[in-house]
Parts: structure tokens; sequence; C-alpha cells
């Protein structure tokens, strides 16, 4: 399966679901509630994301690469995978696949959220005619 290709992609895709999950009417305020800073820091292509959700910001580049309260670090494939809901973070953590840093206590807020943004994923993947990022 093809991944993404451009630094570009992963933020249009990875930093997009969070965009819309942010003005979900549902999900952005349990999202906000968390009080929390994930960043995401990926390879294949080498890229960072970072959502400030109390501030309801998305940080990619440079401006990306800063503390937060937890830590995903991943290739993009297995970011892929996992916004759509076909990797098991403690499976991918123990295969070496993922690796978390950071508290612990904070990610176990957003996992349930989690959740809510796999089919908000597919749906932009979808929308946008990437087929060949969709998992079957």
């Amino acid at each position: 399966m093809p991944g993404f290709t451009t630094v570009d992609e992963v933020n249009k895709y990875i930093g997009g679901i969070f965009e819309k999950a942010l003005q979900d009417e549902g999900i952005g305020p349990k999202l906000v509630a968390t009080g929390m800073t994930l960043r995401m820091d990926f390879s294949d292509p080498d890229s960072t994301v970072t959502i400030d959700f109390p501030q309801r910001r998305i940080l990619t580049g440079e401006d990306a690469v800063i503390g937060a309260d937890a830590v995903l670090s991943m290739s993009t494939d297995t970011a892929n995978r996992y916004w759509q809901g076909k990797v098991s973070l403690p499976l991918a953590m123990a295969k070496g696949k993922l690796k978390v840093g950071g508290s612990a206590a904070q990610l176990l807020k957003l996992a349930p959220i989690a959740k809510d943004l796999y089919p908000v994923y597919v749906a932009m993947l979808k929308e946008d005619h990437r087929d060949d990022l969709v998992v079957s």
C-alpha cells in the first residue's frame, strides 16, 4: 500500500483530522477538556504535528517541535493505519512500531475520544479520492 509521500500530505490528513474534530460540536469539547498537548513525530516522511487542544491549535513543521504532555513517535504508515482504527496501540508498542513519551495518563484521556476520529479520517481520505491510503 502506498503511503504519504510528502510532508504536506501528512499535515493535510493527520493535522486535518484534528482540524475537523476540534470544529465538531460533539468531539471538539471532549478534546479541549483533556487539557493536553499532543505531539506526533513521524518518519517516512519525517514530520511533526502538534495539537494544543485547550488552544485549539494545530502546529506543523518547525512550529510543532515543542514540549507536549504526550508524544507519539511512529511511521506515517502506522499513523495512517492507526487513525483508521487498524492498529492496536499496545501491540504496536510491543512490536516497536510506536513509541510513547510523556504522560501515559494524558494519553489515556485521549484514547476513548480517538475512536470517534476514525470515521472522520476515513471520510476525509474518501472525499479526496485517496483510496490508496484507505486500509480495508
